[in-house]
């Protein structure tokens, strides 16, 4: 095994690099979303709640279509999901940028197109097919790269969309990143599955519904299914109302611009450092972990006095863990079932990630607007990650008796 060479072959090399740099680009874009809200308050009339659910029905759109995209990487290679979701994804922006942009426009564009769009561009088909080019011994080292170079586009984004903002104005900001995308969409026809003499599986004959019957009677991966909801609702909240609210506790935007870019950056060491170890320990333990850790860093950053330092320690702590449960996870979905189906399982669990991400994006700004408060939508993140923290405990980190049959 350890002689077994990291990058075999030139196609893994180019997908592994162009995988990178979709996601950069996708996630980048995807991150600073929050930071358009008192603009689109101002001139689109847009109130907390509206945006709230243009977000959620995002991360829907975006949870819904991610097993579809993951089929169709499966069947027909990963470049064509990921070019096709990338076309959603400018129409999207496009229409924010153009209009009309108002009223249940903005909820078709910002909700319904770009959540489409990350559907098949944002983290987990680019990193499905990368998965699909590596073996278990280094798979989760991979994946994880994938997200960290992701991250990077979280650091970086935030502080030019500050810049931006402030110089050029909404309109602009959404013209330049419709660019990015385009360079994105271009990118992603160098994102290959493996031909079947580069697999690194045994060919079978399993069927798409066959895998799915398989599947859904796992109980590891209905439990792994069940906790990722935890990490999207985490995530959203964070991503769509932490701007808001340290605005409120008195803050200034620039510290949440930087609460999200040290999410960013942390993240960065966060995903390598657990795919690293997701290669040498157990996966559901490093999850388990995540989760609860996620609940520590939340009640510090709730219950201390509002200050820049508290709010930067949350953004380091809560980046070193944002986007770390995704190699553990499809490390384990990958580990149990084979990679031949890869996008299409890791989409279904991903869709319970991005119902957890409607719920957190959606309740928050309900929450704000009923309340006045983002209170006991931090409440129910700290549940969550207590329930989280519990439900990774008795998955089985083996894989099915198919391919232990196979092997």
């Amino acid at each position: 095994m350890s002689s077994e060479k990291f990058i075999r072959n030139n196609t893994a090399l180019t997908t592994l690099i162009a995988a990178c740099l979709v996601v950069l680009i996708s996630l980048g874009v995807r991150q600073v979303f929050g930071m358009f809200f008192i603009d689109f308050n101002k001139d689109l009339g847009i109130t907390n709640t509206e945006f709230g659910l243009a977000i959620g029905i995002q991360m829907l759109g975006w949870g819904l279509t991610g097993p579809i995209f993951g089929a169709i990487a499966d069947k027909y290679g990963g470049h064509k999901a990921i070019t096709l979701a990338f076309v959603f994804y400018i129409i999207g922006i496009y229409l924010l940028y153009a209009g009309p942009n108002t009223g249940i426009f903005f909820q078709i564009n910002m909700g319904l197109f770009i959540g489409i769009g990350l559907g098949g561009t944002a983290i987990s088909i680019p990193m499905s097919i990368v998965g699909k080019h590596f073996p278990l011994s280094n798979r989760t080292i991979a994946m994880s790269i994938v997200t960290s170079v992701g991250s990077f586009g979280y650091f970086i984004s935030p502080l030019y969309t500050t810049y931006s903002l402030n110089n050029n104005g909404w309109v602009e900001t959404l013209f330049i990143f419709m660019i990015f995308l385009i360079f994105g969409f271009l990118i992603a026809f160098f994102v290959k599955s493996p031909t079947v003499n580069q697999s690194i599986e045994k060919p079978n004959d399993q069927s798409t519904l066959e895998a799915l019957k398989e599947a859904m009677s796992n109980r590891s991966y209905v439990l792994l299914t069940a906790g990722f909801f935890v990490c999207g609702f985490h995530i959203t909240l964070v991503g769509t109302h932490v701007p808001t609210y340290v605005i409120d506790r008195g803050l200034e935007g620039w510290t949440a611009a930087m609460i999200l870019s040290l999410v960013g950056f942390f993240n960065i060491f966060g995903s390598l450092f657990s795919g690293y170890l997701s290669s040498k320990m157990s996966k559901k333990i490093i999850l388990s972990a995540i989760y609860l850790l996620r609940g520590v860093s939340i009640i510090f950053f709730i219950f201390m006095p509002a200050s820049n330092i508290s709010a930067f320690l949350f953004g380091a702590s809560f980046g070193f863990l944002w986007l770390s449960t995704v190699p553990a996870t499809v490390g384990i979905v990958a580990h149990i079932f084979g990679t031949k189906f890869l996008g299409l399982l890791y989409g279904i669990v991903f869709l319970s990630h991005q119902i957890g991400s409607f719920f957190g994006a959606y309740l928050g700004g309900l929450f704000y607007d009923l309340y006045g408060s983002y209170d006991y939508a931090w409440y129910l993140a700290i549940f969550l990650s207590v329930f989280a923290g519990i439900i990774h405990l008795p998955i089985k980190e083996k894989a099915v008796l198919r391919l232990q049959v196979e092997n």
